[in-house]
């Protein structure tokens, strides 16, 4: 068990917000409402310069506030709270996402399989409706064929038992924190987009399995920014390109 200032704690989780400090109220919230038996610490990343820190001092959990002078992508924010983090577990949650329960127990008991390396929950749109959060990895084809309109489903069909996905979105990731240091984190080259699909296939060519788990359940208040935004489009098709040029995705073509 991690120790900090004689406290312990279970999991670390990771934060960002980017002016967003509306959301993040609302996921502090849950978590003071449903995780009162889980110890856990929360790291919150301001990653919008001059952004307001609000009063904490309600929460009966400890806050660690990051404040960034600029704007640092997906990865760098997460790898440079893990740097701070005294959790045996470490968890990367956006901060739209809400929760009904404690997720943690679940996915923590996906984590003793020693062959799992990342667990994640069941995720729900808001409407109630189960999305698309666990996928087969993807391909120049299976891309083109999405584009073209085509029926090639990325997505798995999954039930209600455990299932093992080749990846699992990033608005919600809980790794043992000894893996997350194996693996360096997430690769920064990923300003922002596919940095969920290239840990887990990082994982999977350390011989780890992905860990997709029903009977915990989050709510995920999605913007779909790269549908609407030409910036935010540029960045998802750049790492998209960065991926399947990698070593990493030519690796799994192998396995």
């Amino acid at each position: 068990m991690a120790e900090a200032n004689g406290e312990d704690y279970m999991i670390s989780v990771s934060v960002v917000s980017h002016g967003q400090m509306t959301l993040v109220s609302n996921l502090l919230d849950d978590i003071q409402a449903y995780c009162e038996n889980t110890s856990l610490e929360l790291i919150l990343t301001l990653n919008t310069p001059h952004e307001p820190i609000p009063n904490f001092e309600c929460y009966g959990f400890p806050i660690v506030v990051i404040q960034n002078d600029l704007p640092k992508g997906f990865g760098a924010n997460h790898n440079q709270a893990f740097v701070c983090a005294k959790g045996d577990y470490f968890c990367v949650l956006n901060p739209d996402v809400r929760l009904q329960a404690d997720p943690f127990p679940a996915l923590m008991a996906c984590l003793a399989d020693p062959s799992v390396g990342v667990s994640a929950p069941m995720v729900l749109n808001g409407e109630g409706h189960m999305d698309d959060s666990a996928r087969y990895f993807p391909s120049p084809l299976s891309i083109a064929c999405k584009v073209l309109g085509f029926s090639r489903s990325a997505r798995y069909d999954v039930g209600q038992t455990v299932a093992y996905p080749d990846w699992v979105a990033g608005m919600f990731m809980l790794f043992n924190a000894r893996t997350f240091s194996q693996l360096n984190g997430f690769d920064e080259r990923y300003f922002l987009y596919y940095e969920d699909v290239d840990i887990c296939g990082r994982l999977t060519n350390m011989g780890l399995r992905v860990a997709w788990c029903p009977s915990a359940q989050v709510i995920h208040l999605a913007q779909r920014t790269s549908h609407r935004n030409f910036k935010y489009l540029r960045w998802h098709v750049t790492s998209m390109l960065k991926f399947f040029s990698s070593r990493n995705y030519w690796r799994l073509l192998w396995k």
